[in-house]
């Protein structure tokens, strides 16, 4: 019977339903079936949605190139759980290439159910609300959104090795998005209260079809050997996603490193989010990290546009080290991606405000951009090739960063304890250039200080962080104003660099693993609201070296 209702369905509608239908089973666990009845959806008690659309319906949605979330039974009524409705509604969407609306003046309820709602095509949230409810989730790893690609990642076999700055590798399809790994070796070897073993050496990068590497994001790293490359064929059409007002309620579990992931994940290349906005309510004393409630990873060309985030409250939990730390969680996330920017984004909270943990965390990225946010943090977690930050006001946790290439700051406010900080965690290692240009520096937000460094980090030369770590190159600072009217007493004035390492005092100091200091500075327009000189650093010996010409 289902064999001549399924074929029924493909004169109608002139498509391969079949073949669309067991990709949507696989993907999102949605069975189609197209019966004389109405249009309805039910979960069958096996994880999976059977929906039915009536033949009348299915040629009406086509006609008009659209479907709205009520089209497939979603309420909008805030009490209802919408999830299943959803997703039936995005699932019959990607097979005939439809645009999603959501009903403008409904408010959806989406609980803790099990279920992935997989965004194939443009759209439209709208004016309508959105409330994910946190407080008894299922699996807290399965995203509330997805946005997938159609395209499917592939071996590259015959590639055995890569190297750094390499211009071409083997490869007759593309444009595509390359990822490769050697398990063998171990970077990123942390220090600290959150210390580990390390990560798996990877790398990502762009190639064009005919294997050409996009230099602009150009491979960092000597793979002597490879244990996973994959390509994944990047899409060339942009797909959008527009507005919507998003409240989560936040989690109730215990304060430990068990990260939820309950927002919208983007897992495809060429993606713009605009007109987006996300609140948090009820967080408590106690409560697990968030992993990003925008989460983008594994792929290239994202923007986010005109969109309003919210910090998460910060708790503690016991670290690696079995002592107390704080843990890191985010509104934003960004991991393995390349060319990914954040354009006139901000938040809820204030900025200053230490109870609120930096928005902002990314590992493995290339060609990160803020261009007019305001928001509380910058964080290049486990490296970044290449980071601007321009028209932009950073808040308490200010730019954090660790990595390569160019890290260009231009037209910027940072209200932080540093201008930059090299995250000690990793090496605060920058193997490249630093470029501080027009901007204004405001130690702690204003708060009253005894010491303000521009460059802060700290690296003593006795831990293998599975890397050669540098200090920037070249640091060049132009027409910077250093607002540090608010000092105490005992304060000697701004300094280029914090004190890397106390106990480097004279030539007796033996590293192990020798810290590569920059070689020169050049200062242009700095100026002071205490009146004080920009000195090298606490540390005039381990700086003793390091060139610096004014201007």
């Amino acid at each position: 019977m289902i064999k001549y209702i399924l074929l029924t369905f493909l004169l109608l509608n002139c498509v391969s339903l079949t073949q669309a239908q067991n990709s949507t089973l696989l993907e999102n666990n949605v069975v189609f079936t197209s019966l004389d009845k109405e249009t309805r959806v039910h979960d069958n008690g096996k994880g999976e949605l059977q929906v039915n659309i009536s033949t009348k319906d299915v040629l009406k949605f086509k006609a008009a190139r659209s479907v709205y979330y009520s089209d497939f039974g979603a309420k909008g009524d805030v009490k209802t759980d919408d999830i299943d409705a959803i997703a039936a509604t995005h699932a019959f969407a990607n097979m005939h290439g439809l645009t999603v609306k959501a009903n403008p003046t409904a408010t959806y309820y989406i609980g803790g159910k099990r279920r992935t709602v997989i965004i194939r095509t443009d759209t439209d949230f709208g004016t309508a609300a959105f409330i994910i409810d946190d407080t008894d989730v299922e699996n807290r790893n399965a995203d509330v959104f997805m946005v997938s690609s159609n395209q499917k990642p592939f071996k590259l076999t015959s590639i055995s090795s890569v190297k750094r700055n390499q211009r071409k590798i083997e490869l007759t399809q593309g444009p595509c998005l390359v990822t490769v790994t050697n398990s063998n070796v171990k970077q990123y070897i942390r220090l600290g209260l959150n210390q580990n073993n390390g990560s798996s050496q990877t790398d990502i990068f762009v190639v064009d079809k005919n294997g050409n590497v996009d230099m602009d994001a150009p491979i960092i790293w000597d793979f002597e050997q490879i244990t996973n490359i994959t390509a994944l064929p990047i899409d060339q059409d942009l797909l959008k996603i527009t507005g919507g007002r998003f409240t989560t309620i936040a989690n109730k579990a215990e304060s430990n490193y068990t990260y939820y992931s309950r927002g919208i994940a983007v897992r495809r290349s060429h993606v713009l989010i605009e007109g987006l906005r996300h609140d948090i309510k009820d967080e408590g004393d106690h409560g697990a990290p968030y992993g990003g409630f925008i989460n983008i990873g594994e792929c290239a060309y994202v923007t986010v546009r005109n969109t309003i985030l919210t910090g998460h409250q910060t708790y503690s939990t016991i670290g690696a080290a079995g002592k107390p730390v704080t843990m890191g969680t985010y509104d934003l996330s960004v991991n393995h991606a390349v060319n990914v920017s954040f354009i006139n984004c901000s938040q809820t909270n204030n900025i200053d405000d230490t109870r609120y943990w930096g928005i902002l965390g990314s590992n493995f990225c290339k060609n990160l951009l803020y261009d007019s946010c305001t928001l509380s943090r910058f964080d290049a977690h486990q490296g970044v090739a290449n980071a601007t930050i321009r028209n932009s006001t950073l808040g308490h946790m200010g730019i954090n960063a660790i990595g390569s290439g160019l890290l260009k700051i231009e037209n910027s406010t940072v209200r932080a304890k540093s201008f930059v900080n090299l995250r000690s965690d990793y090496g605060s290692t920058w193997q490249g250039e630093v470029l501080i240009r027009n901007c204004v520096f405001i130690p702690a937000g204003g708060k009253p200080i005894g010491s303000a460094a521009l460059i802060s980090g700290s690296n003593s030369g006795q831990h293998n962080f599975g890397y050669t770590c540098y200090m920037p190159e070249r640091i060049t600072i132009e027409k910077l104003r250093i607002d540090d009217s608010k000092h105490q007493n005992n304060y000697n004035g701004p300094a280029i660099f914090s004190n890397f390492n106390p106990e480097m005092k004279d030539e007796t100091y033996q590293e192990k693993f020798p810290y590569v200091l920059t070689n020169k500075v050049m200062l242009r327009g700095v100026t002071t609201a205490s009146g004080k000189a920009l000195r090298i650093s606490d540390n005039r010996f381990m700086f003793k070296n390091v060139k610096v010409e004014v201007n």
